[in-house]
């Protein structure tokens, strides 16, 4: 594989960090919403939930700048052309509702008067105002947008799981964890 074809170091980061966060919100999400836990449960997990929500959010920003300076490597010629545009509309798809997700969830928090503990303790402003109804509105879009981000989440593992276990096209392994610095790729880039 070219080196031209492998993720860069930084955009691996940005890609396995955000995945890893948002793959432990989802089961937060659940167990904290469900009817009768525990409130000694249910505390620390809207805490782990919201908070890891705004990291969330600044690493999918900072993800997206990069991509937009360093433009993603193009898919291998294996790769047909519907399975091109169906893999560029996910990914495009993921980012908008991974910022919707998080953006909803910060106004929500903030809106209804809720801490966001860490960030609270760093003096960061709140980027709402007071407002039921407009947490109230936050909450809706927040509980909407998590059916189609948890189905193309599942469509993009999926593909990625054909592409490295069955078809072993490299596909998957562009964007592997661990990979190192393609050859050819100084450290600055």
């Amino acid at each position: 594989m070219s080196p031209h074809q492998t993720y860069r170091p930084l955009a691996r980061f940005f890609h396995w960090a955000s995945a890893i966060l948002v793959l432990l919100t989802i089961p937060a999400a659940i167990a904290m919403l469900r009817p009768g836990i525990a409130r000694s449960l249910q505390d620390p997990l809207f805490l782990f939930h919201k908070n890891i929500g705004v990291v969330i959010l600044i690493l999918v920003a900072l993800r997206l700048a990069y991509r937009l300076v360093n433009p993603p490597p193009p898919l291998l010629d294996s790769v047909m052309p519907l399975q091109r545009r169906i893999a560029e509309l996910t990914h495009w798809g993921l980012y908008g509702l991974l910022l919707g997700m998080a953006i909803s969830g910060y106004i929500r928090v903030t809106a209804g008067g809720f801490p966001l503990e860490v960030f609270d303790a760093l003096g960061l402003p709140r980027l709402a105002p007071r407002s039921d109804s407009l947490a109230e509105t936050a909450k809706q879009i927040h509980a909407t947008l998590r059916i189609p981000l948890i189905g193309l989440i599942a469509l993009h593992i999926g593909a990625a799981l054909y592409h490295g276990l069955i078809k072993k096209d490299g596909v998957f392994q562009r964007m592997a964890p661990g990979r190192g610095r393609p050859p050819g790729v100084g450290p600055d880039q």
